[in-house]
């Protein structure tokens, strides 16, 4: 059985015993494989081809029009990939999920469709929702052909404001295209123009597509810039001509239009927000190194760095991933980010998937912006801004390097340069280490295992936020599901009403308080699919010492109970379940496994959380046993985020990190690592002189000198090819 070990908190999934099959070779995992840019661009062709669908490019011309919006893998049925993987059955059939928004007729909507089969599809097919629900438009996620829609809209709306807004920024919104300001180059300030971001949800019911927009400064780091100045637009039209600004709030004070706010100002009743030029260099947002340590220790020179004296220690064939005893399968899908298939050690499957299923943010604020924002980052496509990871920096100067393909929100199929990386890290912990005292000044022996962990990384970048995702592999037979959260906090203008919402973290700017919460999905198949799910309810108790009559002694047995034990951390806090759910109902949600059942969010959640297409809760409403099936645990981690004048200029990765554990539970005879060969013992000869000393190792007597890396370089493109 393997334990399910979530941050602190002790669950276990038991299971009947059977045989695993041995480790896959590279052409089963493909199967699970992202689709490739000549998959991707033939999908597009296909459909693009079909007139009977009408569809035009995603970029330029009308809102109102049928396009294509994502292209990704849709992975076969479990139950065609296990009787292809484990009964010698035939391949599934390779095919993609397309998303298709229909904008250009009576009844605009969105249709996924099943396209196949690849590399040459010649037919599609509708895919439906849990219940048969159809997704309605207004549901749809953002694309850059909206965004500019709503800079045109909002820079005429901002016409009658450039006179406040020049005197009490420095700053305007142009009609125009802005060019992101050069540290050096002039003032440093650009064209001192405004940008916005977007919250979300857009409205507040079913239907509605009305958006608060936060005016900020467009300096480097302009989350951190806001003006004062919120807007709502409301687009929920397929013509923007029929949008408009339905309100506005500006320094705490409601305005029903610009002109309104314009005429307050002229007349010199308007309370004016006024704030000085931001520097030229050293702008409290960007990462120019400023100000002195104490110590004078040197940060001039480079820190320690991975090595790999030796050469790697994994193995990386296509998507399928080899590590000690562990081998997986793995994607890094546009809607929502890594998954991780046929995941097994020594060749025993321990989970059919592992996935990350949504990140949300929910913020309490002041301002319109703060206290409507709650996002649900797939949504935002959480899985396809994975910019390039920096080497030495984001993954260490050894790791390899994966490009990724995605086609959202595009035209043609778009390469992310080094999007994934893989690499062996020492954790600077031993994996296990004992010392045996002879308590005469000597010892008997020593033994220690070195630790270390293979990682796959990525990174998503949604917007103001950076998540890093890591799936880390242990040698004893432990995997663990951890994201860092970093980046420039969501950030609002300050006043004194919003520090019941937050922080004081600058001159003008306040940082909310809000709650992260990451949902996974862990669909366990220990030595076999026939799961169930129990836990192990810790309690004293106080019984007579058999062996002192009169005596008590206090035990603490474990046994099977109802009660789940969750510890929390004193500044972190584990949340189980998820959004429309209050996130804080289910510490742990164990379902049966159904083909519908795919995803626990999706990307329409966003737009659409009143009425959502994927209701968690139904999962749970059917009641059904969970004993001797086939089963998924739904796991969400999360932390409290009381935002500080540290979070300037980004919030760091210390502190801000949670995760959880795939622990075995009485599943091996012993602990699974004895069989790598990196252990040291010590054995004294000569005791009690200890001149002498027997070392056994299995590895180098020296790892040998770490060879320099190349010079470090950074492209920091995605386009089409």
């Amino acid at each position: 059985m393997w334990l399910l070990g979530l941050s602190w908190a002790l669950s276990m999934l038991a299971t009947m015993v059977g045989s695993g099959s041995a480790v896959p070779p590279p052409g089963t995992a493909s199967i699970f494989a992202d689709l490739s840019a000549a998959e991707l661009a033939a999908v597009r062709s296909f459909l693009l081809s079909r007139p009977e669908l009408g569809l035009s490019p995603s970029h330029g011309g009308p809102l109102a029009k049928n396009s294509l919006f994502l292209v990704e893998l849709l992975p076969p049925k479990k139950r065609l990939a296990l009787r292809y993987l484990d009964q010698g059955g035939p391949r599934p059939q390779r095919q993609a999920r397309a998303v298709v928004f229909f904008g250009g007729q009576a009844e605009p909507n969105v249709t996924e469709f099943a396209v196949g089969p690849l590399p040459r599809p010649s037919w599609y097919r509708p895919l439906s929702f849990k219940g048969g629900r159809s997704v309605p438009f207004t549901a749809r996620p953002m694309t850059m052909r909206e965004y500019e829609e709503l800079h045109r809209v909002l820079a005429a709306a901002m016409a009658p404001l450039n006179r406040l807004l020049r005197d009490a920024t420095g700053f305007w919104y142009h009609n125009g295209s802005c060019q992101h300001p050069r540290a050096g180059e002039g003032d440093g300030l650009g064209q001192r123009c405004l940008t916005f971001s977007d919250v979300a949800p857009r409205g507040l019911a079913s239907g509605e597509r009305r958006s608060w927009l936060i005016l900020q400064r467009f300096v480097e780091g302009f989350f951190l810039h806001p003006v004062g100045l919120e807007v709502l637009v409301d687009h929920r039209d397929p013509d923007p001509r029929r949008w408009g600004v339905r309100q506005l709030w500006y320094n705490g004070r409601y305005f029903s239009s610009p002109q309104q706010l314009a005429e307050s100002y002229e007349r010199g009743t308007l309370e004016v927000a006024r704030l000085p030029l931001p520097p030229s260099r050293q702008l409290f947002s960007s990462y120019e190194p400023r100000g002195r340590f104490t110590t004078g220790t040197s940060t001039k020179v480079h820190g320690a760095r991975v090595c790999e004296p030796q050469g790697r220690r994994y193995r990386l064939r296509g998507n399928l991933l080899e590590y000690g005893g562990w081998s997986l399968a793995f994607r890094l899908r546009s809607s929502a980010g890594l998954q991780l298939f046929d995941l097994r050690f020594n060749g025993e499957r321990v989970a059919y998937e592992v996935s990350v299923q949504e990140a949300v943010a929910f913020y309490g604020g002041h301002s319109p912006a703060a206290m409507q924002t709650k996002y649900m980052d797939a949504g935002w496509g959480m899985g396809s801004v994975t910019y390039e990871l920096a080497p030495g920096i984001d993954c260490p100067s050894t790791a390899t390097f994966v490009d990724a393909h995605h086609l959202y929100d595009a035209d043609g199929p778009v390469r992310f340069a080094r999007a994934v990386c893989i690499f062996e890290l020492p954790t600077g912990v031993p994996l296990r280490r004992h010392f045996d005292s002879n308590f005469q000044g000597g010892f008997n022996f020593y033994a220690g295992l070195e630790g270390q962990a293979l990682v796959l990384r990525t990174t998503s970048t949604v917007y103001n936020y950076d998540y890093i995702w890591d799936f880390l592999l242990y040698p004893n037979g432990v995997a663990e599901a951890k994201v860092h959260a970093t980046g420039f906090i969501h950030a609002t203008f300050y006043m004194p009403q919003g520090q019941r919402y937050g922080s004081r973290v600058h001159s003008h700017l306040l940082g909310n308080l809000h709650t992260h919460l990451v949902h996974y999905k862990v669909d366990l198949d220990v030595a076999g699919t026939g799961n169930s799910f129990e836990t192990m309810d810790i309690r004293f108790e106080n019984i007579s010492n058999p062996w002192s009559p009169g005596a008590r002694v206090v035990a603490q047995p474990g046994e099977p109970g109802q009660d789940w034990e969750l510890g929390a951390h004193p500044t972190q806090h584990s949340h189980m379940g998820f959004c429309p759910v209050p996130p804080d109902r289910y510490h742990l949600a164990v379902t049966r496994h159904h083909e519908n059942e795919h995803s626990s969010s999706s990307i329409y959640a966003q737009n659409e959380p009143w009425e959502p297409l994927v209701n968690f809760e139904s999962f749970l409403r059917d009641n059904e046993t969970i004993e001797d099936q086939d089963l998924v645990a739904w796991v969400t981690v999360g932390f409290l985020h009381v935002p500080h004048a540290e979070d300037i200029p980004n919030t760091a990765t210390p502190g801000n990190a949670v995760g959880f554990f795939l622990r075995p539970f009485n599943f091996f005879d012993e602990d699974p690592s004895v069989a790598s060969r990196g252990p040291v013992i010590v054995r004294p000869l000569d005791p009690p002189a200890f001149t002498r000393l027997q070392i056994q190792r299995w590895t180098p007597a020296s790892p040998g000198p770490c060879s320099a890396p190349a010079p470090f370089t950074y492209n920091g493109t995605y386009r089409q090819d």
